[in-house]
């Protein structure tokens, strides 16, 4: 049966995360019911990461199985008018960028080879940022930061930073990235590896704002790195997370059928 790849970006702001869930407004739910009420049959999507309510993607990516010739859906300029249809019928804060046909044995989740996060900080009140960063109108020392950054790259046990009672086998993340930039007035954190555990990125953040305000130390900051007990206690609100790329091996999608809006 051909699989197909969905290249999707969403505002996280009014959703309980994107896996489904009972009673609750998902990325997840609305994105299949768009699909079944377009394609008359029910779809189920697998993620290449799953968010949690409140953050946001600029890029994820997910799979579904359909028999369907979705490649078939083109209009007169060449272009597939299913990528239109299918963003038609989701919210404005959902939308599909592109779907790849991919063969059979593709995995969105397990064929991924890095992701991308960051998270945003605003010190200076203002209302088009609450939803999306985290206001934080506090004075920092930037560079303790960016010395506790470097830290973040050579370690590769982050017990001390996933949520209580994570159901993993380890706690071992390869970081290829973690440093922090700030333009136009708004602090963001990057990071980026081949895996994270849940809440590790929220957790980072609060402790390199606690090194920047003085509360702790970059030494402090060394031992919790290698805990293999301690918990880190403080974490950030979720409205300054975005997901901000997913990476597969080179020329993944380059053998395969891409449709596009």
């Amino acid at each position: 049966m051909p699989r197909y790849f969905i290249d999707l970006a969403y505002k996280g702001t009014l959703y309980s995360g994107f896996q489904v869930q009972q009673n609750a407004n998902t990325i997840q739910g609305e994105v299949e019911n768009a699909f079944q009420t377009l394609l008359r049959k029910p779809v189920t999507l697998i993620g290449s990461s799953r968010t949690d309510a409140g953050v946001h993607a600029l890029q994820n990516f997910f799979h579904f199985d359909t028999i369907l010739p979705l490649h078939e859906w083109r209009g007169i300029e060449g272009e597939t008018q299913f990528v239109y249809k299918i963003n038609a019928l989701l919210p404005p804060d959902i939308a599909i960028k592109k779907i790849h046909q991919m063969h059979p044995e593709a995995h969105a989740r397990y064929d991924a080879i890095s992701r991308e996060y960051e998270y945003r900080i605003y010190k200076t009140k203002n209302p088009f940022l609450k939803d999306t960063a985290y206001y934080y109108p506090f004075k920092i020392n930037v560079e303790l930061i960016h010395d506790a950054c470097a830290i973040v790259k050579c370690a590769n046990n982050f017990f001390a930073f996933s949520k209580t009672n994570t159901q993993v086998n380890n706690y071992t993340c390869i970081v290829s990235d973690s440093h922090w930039q700030t333009k136009k007035g708004v602090h963001i954190y990057h990071i980026k590896a081949n895996r994270f555990l849940r809440g590790m990125v929220r957790l980072l953040t609060a402790t390199l704002l606690q090194i920047g305000r003085g509360k702790i130390t970059v030494d402090d900051f060394s031992l919790l790195l290698n805990s293999t007990s301690k918990k880190c206690e403080l974490s950030v609100p979720p409205q300054g997370l975005f997901l901000k790329e997913v990476a597969y091996p080179r020329d993944y999608f380059n053998n395969h059928k891409r449709l596009k809006n």
